[in-house]
């Protein structure tokens, strides 16, 4: 396969072939998106979070619930009653902690995985470019995201939550936006990009920022992009509690996006 990152699989739990979400097009023009089975798994969840009058009081109540549903604690470890060894116990706001400090470390992987998972869509690019199946980039990508100390805890279903509720908060609330927001990317070189709009394929789950002083931290070259709520994982005010507020972070699905390029 010359070219893996135009790729992805043939099913998906959106019920969406993954080439319409990945294509620029379905951008423009989005179509809601839901991962089968997850709210229905949930109901008490979003039944209390219904009769919310504010994000705050939604975002205490989702982090209070998937406390108690996946026994967290304060460090996320858990005693081995057996020989008395503690025991890592992953949670979907430290895979969130370490993609911010690396993206392409274990974590960054199983994130990817979930996308893959979840939406259809191979990464492109984990610790460098992947062109291949064949290759050793892949074959890295595999070891990482099944790595079994990330997935001890259901950590699929915990971040399947985490996007049924940023969308449910999007609906309710309208918030970052109601259909697309503007966000921004910072990148070291253009490459053969030019200066007007430009079709770029992004990894699979991409970071951005609504803050075109913080992207220009990131390179001397900003790429500005309208992207769909609907691909939204993950904002800045979601949450009451968690480690990425200081660059205004969101997480977004990647796939296709016309691109305007700034200084």
């Amino acid at each position: 396969m010359p070219d893996i990152s135009l790729h992805g699989h043939s099913t998906n739990l959106i019920g969406m072939a993954t080439a319409c979400l990945a294509s620029h097009l379905f951008n423009e023009y989005p179509k809601p998106l839901h991962i089968a089975g997850t709210r229905e798994s949930a109901p008490g969840l979003f039944e209390q979070l219904a009769g919310q009058a504010s994000l705050a009081d939604c975002g205490r109540i989702f982090q209070d619930y998937m406390c108690v549903v996946f026994g967290f604690e304060t460090e996320q470890r858990l005693r081995d009653d057996a020989d008395g060894r503690r025991r890592y116990r992953n949670s979907y706001l430290r895979l969130i902690q370490d993609w911010g400090l690396d993206s392409n470390n274990a974590q960054g992987a199983v994130l990817k995985g979930w996308v893959e998972s979840r939406f259809g869509l191979f990464p492109n690019y984990h610790k460098q470019q992947i062109s291949s199946f064949m290759s050793k980039d892949w074959v890295t990508y595999i070891e990482e995201k099944m790595n079994s100390r990330y997935h001890n805890n259901c950590i699929y279903m915990q971040l399947d939550l985490l996007y049924e509720f940023c969308q449910w908060v999007i609906e309710r609330f309208q918030v970052p936006a109601a259909t697309h927001k503007t966000l921004y990317r910072g990148v070291n070189a253009l490459g053969d990009w030019s200066r007007e709009h430009k079709i770029v394929h992004f990894n699979s789950i991409v970071s951005f920022t609504d803050r075109y002083s913080i992207a220009s931290e990131f390179g001397g070259y900003v790429l500005e992009v309208e992207v769909p709520m609907v691909k939204l994982v993950f904002f800045n005010d979601l949450l009451p509690h968690h480690a990425l507020r200081g660059e205004a972070e969101y997480l977004v699905i990647g796939g296709d996006y016309r691109v305007k390029v700034l200084r």
